[in-house]
């Protein structure tokens, strides 16, 4: 059976986002499409949908921008939906006996009723004690799930896969991992992902996640600064944020405060990793997000960690589509990284 041209549809905080990719040939890939649709303020809050019908007419909008035949989607889930745990098992055992286990580790981790959540596992590879396997254990309530899909099908659309935020990161780093000496054997880099409400932290050592974990910090404090500064509305200070006319001393009195204050931030966030692991230091900052394009912010990651910063591009290396502007994709695609991720699922089930 023809697996069908799966979107990427990513639903963040700020924006609905669509990523279509295709084959290139030779183990290429091409970004075919993409759109971004902005969100009403408070249409997603801390990860939910809290107005479906906001949600609902922003996707359908975005997929006609888009202009593709395709209706096929690929979501995730966000962090704060998920329970996930590592649980090791003997190598040899059957799917079923496996999945018996993983009912009774759910039963131990998910704070309610198994009825109600949706479970799935995955085997990551062999664990640290010969004989055994690491496998992941997720599980998110059904509500959050449906509300997700009825999103999508009210948009008309179709949900083929739900994944989860993180794991889509992944995927989409993993996408971008030549860009690293050796495709990052033997370096230990941190991916900072900075949306609106919340900074996501991974953290990967020879190319695997050792390390997770949400902070709330994001590019509405900076909204919020100009909106103090200038007494502006949230709408007005939003504009002005992404907009080019800026005050004379837009820099000096709004952005370079907050820049510093983000830097730091990142720098507490990677001091935590050290604390808590056995590692000592990073190699490498890949920032993501559509914060991460802020004049100058790179430059105050990299003196303020002293590790080489750099910001993400999950599409280099991949061939664009006619409609696909090379400057307008450089400036979008910091903020398209779970978005890339889910797409990339498509070749996994060709």
């Amino acid at each position: 059976m023809k697996v069908p041209s799966l979107i990427g549809l990513d639903v963040s905080s700020s924006a609905v986002k669509l990523v279509e990719l295709g084959q290139a040939g030779r183990g290429r890939y091409s970004i075919d499409r993409y759109v971004i649709e902005p969100l009403a303020k408070d249409a997603v809050a801390e990860g939910n949908i809290a107005r479906m019908e906001d949600v609902t007419e922003a996707l359908r909008r975005a997929w006609m921008r888009m202009g593709t035949r395709s209706r096929h989607v690929v979501m995730a889930l966000p962090a704060t939906s998920v329970i996930s745990k590592r649980v090791v098992m003997p190598a040899g055992l059957t799917e079923d006996e496996m999945e018996a286990r993983i009912m009774v580790e759910a039963a131990q981790v998910v704070p309610f009723s198994l009825d109600e959540v949706n479970l799935d596992f995955q085997v990551l590879g062999p664990a640290v004690s010969a004989g055994d396997v690491d496998v992941l254990l997720v599980a998110s309530r059904k509500e959050k799930i449906e509300d997700r899909v009825a999103v999508a099908e009210s948009a008309g659309l179709k949900v083929h896969v739900m994944d989860t935020e993180f794991n889509a990161m992944q995927t989409a780093f993993e996408a971008m991992a030549h860009v690293f000496p050796d495709n990052g054997k033997g370096q230990t880099v941190a991916l900072i992902d900075v949306g609106a409400t919340t900074m996501h932290i991974l953290v990967f050592a020879n190319q695997t996640v050792v390390y997770s974990r949400e902070q709330s910090f994001g590019g509405n404090q900076l909204t919020q600064d100009i909106q103090r500064r200038y007494g502006m509305t949230y709408d007005e200070a939003e504009k002005l944020k992404r907009g080019d006319d800026k005050p004379d001393r837009y820099s000096f009195e709004v952005l370079q405060p907050f820049t510093e204050t983000l830097a730091l931030e990142i720098g507490r966030a990677l001091q935590m990793f050290v604390a808590s692991t056995s590692y000592s230091k990073v190699d490498y900052i890949v920032l993501a997000g559509g914060t991460s394009i802020l004049p100058g912010l790179d430059e105050a990651v990299a003196s303020r960690t002293e590790a080489s910063t750099m910001v993400a591009n999950p599409f280099t290396g991949m061939t664009r589509g006619g409609e696909v502007l090379i400057e307008q994709l450089a400036n979008d695609a910091p903020a398209l990284m779970v978005a890339c991720g889910l797409a990339l699922r498509r070749f996994d089930e060709a």
